[in-house]
């Protein structure tokens, strides 16, 4: 598991910056159009999604523990897939499409902080990105109804802080902050 997370911070890090790269653009042009932001939002769950399985594959003989990110980076191909192939979809479909996207990857990232707790330093960011994925999956399925804008503001946000989150973990594993374990 050292290993692997000693070799995968890279791969963190690209997921963070994307997140970073799409909460700006969202966040400096609020007034987005909706085709837009499906676009940009499909685009951005499909990479993460392919970082996050190439991440959980690259070393999974090694990790017996690698299937949380796997099912994080298979929710975001499928989100990102369905988002391409259905582009005259209504706004309230793609928020539901992505809450439940946000869910499904918080879930999985507590579980990974979890599963991660003894054997890295810093697990306590991914479980607080995984939580914040929650509540915001959670915040756009109990009200749908806010105003558009109201949602690309809120979603800027939720990336912007998700993916500085995962640059800070992917910058402590890379200086080595992996926990040894007690022998």
């Amino acid at each position: 598991m050292e290993l692997m997370l000693s070799r995968n911070w890279s791969w963190i890090a690209l997921r963070g910056l994307a997140a970073v790269v799409f909460g700006l653009l969202t966040l400096f042009d609020p007034s987005i159009s909706l085709a837009a932001l499906v676009l940009i939002w499909g685009v951005y769950v499909f990479v993460d999604g392919i970082f996050a399985v190439v991440s959980a594959v690259r070393d999974r003989r090694e990790e017996p523990h690698w299937v949380s990110l796997l099912v994080t980076g298979l929710a975001g191909v499928v989100a990102g897939l369905i988002t391409f192939f259905m582009p005259g979809i209504t706004a309230l479909v793609l928020l539901y499409f992505i809450a439940a996207w946000a869910v499904i990857t918080g879930i999985a990232e507590i579980v990974a902080a979890l599963r991660l707790r003894k054997v890295i330093t810093g697990e306590w960011l991914l479980a607080l990105a995984g939580a914040l994925s929650v509540i915001f999956g959670l915040f756009l399925f109990v009200f749908p109804g806010a105003g558009a804008l109201t949602v690309v503001l809120w979603i800027g946000v939720y990336a912007l802080v998700f993916g500085i989150m995962l640059l800070v973990l992917a910058f402590r594993l890379r200086a080595g902050g992996v926990r040894r374990a007690a022998a």
